[in-house]
């Protein structure tokens, strides 16, 4: 398979007509079938921006199979390019937030010992006025924020799109405080 094939085989795995791939990419319907049908080529920017809107790599989009340097292996055709988004689901359940940005941060009030003492917070570019921020998990200490934070990058960098967290405590609102909940 070469880039003509791969695109459409792309396309179609994620249920895109033709018409639609050409709205995101900013050309017409018909310069994505006479890619697809092999007989032009993107531009640059284009192929840039086809890689980045469906979440391939440029050797995955052109090439017909993928070698690895180590021992010559071919490697599988699903590989997937960092976005430096991911969607993460807040720590009550009711938002789920694509971030492009999360941020770590103490609460803002002296943490009682029954009380978490970190946030998480995901920042996402949706709102009219800027930026919109969430909680997305609270955390009893350092150590524990700090791992969500590692493997949060980590997952961002493999190119995970999902990421649901592992080390946030359950909480439960009690007279304008936050409290540990021991569920």
């Amino acid at each position: 398979m070469g880039f003509a094939d791969n695109l459409k085989s792309i396309r179609q795995e994620r249920h895109i007509s033709q018409e639609e791939l050409a709205e995101i990419i900013g050309v017409s319907r018909q310069a994505v079938s006479k890619w697809e049908q092999g007989s032009s080529y993107p531009e640059m920017e284009k192929l840039l921006v086809l890689s980045k809107e469906l979440n391939v790599s440029l050797d995955y989009l052109m090439l017909s199979e993928i070698k690895s340097t180590e021992n010559n292996k071919t490697l599988s055709n699903n590989i997937i390019v960092p976005t430096g988004k991911i969607t993460i689901k807040s720590y009550d359940g009711k938002s789920i937030v694509n971030c492009y940005k999360v941020l770590s941060s103490h609460v803002m009030f002296k943490a009682k010992s029954d009380e978490p003492k970190y946030w998480l917070i995901g920042v996402n570019k949706g709102a009219l006025w800027g930026e919109k921020s969430i909680v997305l998990g609270w955390y009893v200490d350092e150590e524990k924020i700090k791992k969500e934070m590692d493997e949060i990058s980590e997952a961002i960098n493999k190119g995970v799109i999902v990421y649901e967290l592992k080390y946030a405590v359950n909480v439960k609102n009690k007279m304008l405080r936050v409290k540990i909940d021991e569920r």
